[in-house]
């Protein structure tokens, strides 16, 4: 063995010259290097997605020098947003969310609209990391310049939906894109926050894995403007369609919504592309009826008022974690309380007083 080569084995040698330190450095440097917004705002309106990825990650960072720049850029970008149709897409994991969505959007982008997706993956609670495989995913979508993909980690967000995708979506209208698609993780039963954001809310489902009525939970089908059984191919046609009857009877137990829309049941087969022009105009009527009963903007006004408390508890969330005092006393209080000294309670009380002191 040469000497070179022993020095990998041996851990109290040095490391070699040709380490990625430098690169580490490199990048260190630019994380702290003054962001100019102007160049990315110009470039974003410029339908450029280069500069598009750069202002979603700006707004996704958590770093201090980087938080009020991002909120600049939202702020520029928002008198060109406010036109595109929203899209919510939720479902089971299994149920082919990404393999609809890529077909949808090759259905639209043949018909001339431009398509931003902004896939959530889901984040692990033990690493905190997101595989956002989902540009993998959409093998043909992704090759198509009408087309923006962009996968974000869910990270301690409920709903299945990142914590800055109201501000991505901000971005994508800037952009020009013309139908914004939020793909979410599919945990069930804590949608409200991909419902809060959109325009039309999709429930994709699955035949033949079960019991159909499992599946149907009260909160997330009140929710859904449509639901969609997905598969609907080979063998599977039909238990597709006994599906569909079944979901279509339980939905009549359902109160009509406030904005008089009764849901639809249709089937599809993503992988075929049968059932996905349907599916699209049924969007379309449903906006058609809502711009006319006037909904949608009242829709559009209800989510803003939603966003803005939402920002309200976590910037209160944020600020009382990062207050000094509640650092140097939080790890103390919660020992106490796991060696029940203290209930939760009181020491929570300790330290929201902490939080409101100068």
């Amino acid at each position: 063995m040469s000497k070179d080569s022993s020095s990998y084995n041996n851990p109290s040698s040095k490391a070699p010259l040709n380490t990625s330190f430098s690169s580490i450095n490199r990048f260190k440097k630019l994380q702290k290097k003054e962001i100019s917004i102007t160049p990315v705002f110009n470039s974003i309106i410029a339908k450029n997605t280069a500069a598009l990825s750069r202002g979603i990650t700006l707004i996704e960072s958590t770093q201090e020098n980087h938080i009020e720049k991002a909120q600049q850029l939202v702020e520029k970008c928002l008198p060109y947003a406010n036109n595109s149709i929203r899209i919510g897409i939720t479902g089971v994991p299994g149920a082919g969310k990404s393999t609809f969505i890529e077909a949808l959007g090759n259905l639209l982008i043949q018909k001339g609209k431009k398509v931003a997706v902004l896939a959530v993956d889901p984040s692990s609670t033990i690493s905190h990391g997101s595989i956002l495989g989902d540009k993998t995913r959409m093998e043909s979508l992704v090759k198509s310049t009408h087309a923006f993909i962009r996968p974000s980690p869910s990270g301690k967000s409920l709903g299945g939906v990142a914590q800055k995708t109201r501000e991505s979506i901000i971005l994508c209208e800037a952009a020009g894109y013309d139908v914004i698609i939020i793909e979410t993780v599919g945990v069930g039963q804590s949608e409200t926050a991909v419902h809060s954001m959109v325009d039309f809310f999709l429930l994709l489902q699955l035949a033949g894995a079960g019991d159909e009525l499992q599946g149907i939970k009260r909160g997330i089908i009140e929710m859904a403007d449509a639901l969609v059984i997905n598969k609907a191919d080979g063998d599977n046609v039909l238990h597709a369609q006994k599906a569909k009857n079944q979901f279509k009877k339980a939905l009549h137990l359902y109160p009509l919504a406030q904005n008089s829309w009764i849901p639809e049941v249709l089937t599809c087969s993503a992988i075929e592309g049968t059932g996905i022009e349907e599916i699209w105009e049924l969007i379309l009527r449903y906006l058609s009826t809502t711009f006319e009963n006037g909904f949608f903007e009242e829709n559009r006004i209800k989510q803003n008022k939603f966003w803005l408390l939402q920002t309200i508890e976590e910037q209160l969330k944020s600020s009382f974690y990062n207050h000094s005092k509640v650092k140097a006393e939080l790890e103390e209080q919660i020992k106490a309380v796991q060696q029940h000294k203290i209930t939760p309670f009181a020491a929570a009380r300790y330290l929201l007083k902490l939080s409101s002191s100068s």
